[in-house]
């Protein structure tokens, strides 16, 4: 005991000059361990798996080539014209939350402003809280529609960086031309990122825009369609003389060639990805019929997932989810309570969540959801 307190006396003199911007911050929860054996409907993740020809890719690799540090010229180029841009042009970071992460880094100081429309991707507001960023915020409205009006307002204010998921997730709302062709001609002082880590599902990019607008900033991530998420592999994609600008914050070595070789594999089987596309979105039309005829409300979505409205009995629903082995996204708290998103996973997978549904509806509501 006197060695105990000897010891807490000692390492009292010592204190971490933590910033305060890290101890207010808002805690953001990742997926919970043991995912691996139950249905993953909760991250939007391709659960079919990735193409054969990355795992063929990946296994081609040498030992001597591990021990090497990466070398990106030759690859980058590959993956560039796969994307349909020029090398100049493309920034590929450690998955697409490290890819976001670089604009607090290039734009955002201590006390600066970003624009957030929430509900939406909470890495936005998690890294403005780390940097210590004024976080100025507009909200989708009760049928998911995106706020045009109001962020056109909140740019005469001059934030330093505007985000916006599209699809947005978790609300699969698809924002059209002409609202982003308003946004970026009146963010004149104002770095806007489209984060399209959905745009596969959704068929639209503004991506051929960035030639017009050097405040256009299109992210990508290889983690939802391309299923490369335990590679961790993001990229950015703007006009050259604003993405050199964004590489000053970047370090020297920020992707693995795992994941370089992984991305040049599935970009070259081009057709794997689409096949998988197709499938993920018939099978979203039809499970989101399938909830519609009991009774729940499923908002219109663009993404490899769908925003569900199960009202006052969703909790309890959820909570048999769980206990069945079924992993989804509950949104009660960034929404209101009985809001889930669901991702859309192989047809045995979502055939297992809408016969869980039918199942509850039967017990507890009359066959519905009310």
């Amino acid at each position: 005991m006197r060695a105990r307190t000897a010891t807490n006396a000692r390492t009292k003199k010592y204190r971490l000059p933590v910033r305060q911007a890290i101890l207010e911050r808002r805690t953001y929860e990742a997926p919970a361990e043991g995912r691996w054996g139950k249905v993953r409907l909760d991250f939007n993740e391709n659960t079919s798996g990735c193409s054969p020809a990355v795992l063929r890719a990946l296994r081609g690799l040498s030992g001597q080539e591990l021990a090497m540090y990466p070398e990106y010229v030759q690859r980058t180029a590959r993956i560039a014209r796969r994307l349909g841009v020029l090398p100049a042009e493309l920034l590929l970071a450690n998955g697409g939350d490290d890819a976001l992460r670089v604009f607090f880094d290039m734009f955002v100081e201590d006390g600066s402003s970003v624009l957030i429309c929430e509900p939406t991707f909470p890495m936005y507001r998690y890294y403005a809280e780390i940097a210590g960023a004024k976080i100025a915020t507009v909200r989708y409205d009760a049928e998911m529609r995106f706020p045009l009006p109001e962020v056109l307002a909140a740019l005469k204010k001059r934030p330093r960086v505007l985000f916006i998921a599209n699809p947005n997730n978790p609300t699969g709302t698809l924002i059209g031309r002409a609202a982003i062709r308003a946004i970026l001609q009146a963010a004149t002082h104002t770095a806007v990122v489209m984060d399209e880590a959905y745009a596969e599902f959704s068929g639209f990019t503004v991506l051929p825009w960035i030639h017009k607008y050097p405040n256009l900033f299109v992210v990508r991530t290889f983690s939802k369609a391309a299923g490369l998420a335990a590679l961790r592999l993001g990229a950015v994609m703007a006009r050259a003389d604003s993405l050199q600008l964004l590489r000053r914050a970047m370090p020297p070595y920020p992707v693995n060639v795992m994941a370089l070789v992984a991305a040049e594999a599935a970009l070259a089987d081009g057709a794997t990805i689409a096949k998988h596309v197709r499938a993920t979105v018939r099978r979203r039309k039809t499970f989101s019929a399938a909830l519609t005829e009991l009774g729940v409300r499923v908002y219109p979505s663009a993404g490899n997932f769908v925003l569900a409205d199960f009202r006052a009995q969703g909790p309890a629903f959820f909570a048999q989810l769980g206990r069945a082995g079924i992993l989804v996204r509950e949104r009660s708290k960034e929404i209101a309570p009985g809001f889930v998103r669901i991702s859309i996973g192989t047809p045995a997978e979502m055939d297992r969540v809408a016969k869980q549904a039918r199942q509850f509806a039967n017990r507890v509501g009359g066959g519905r959801f009310s």
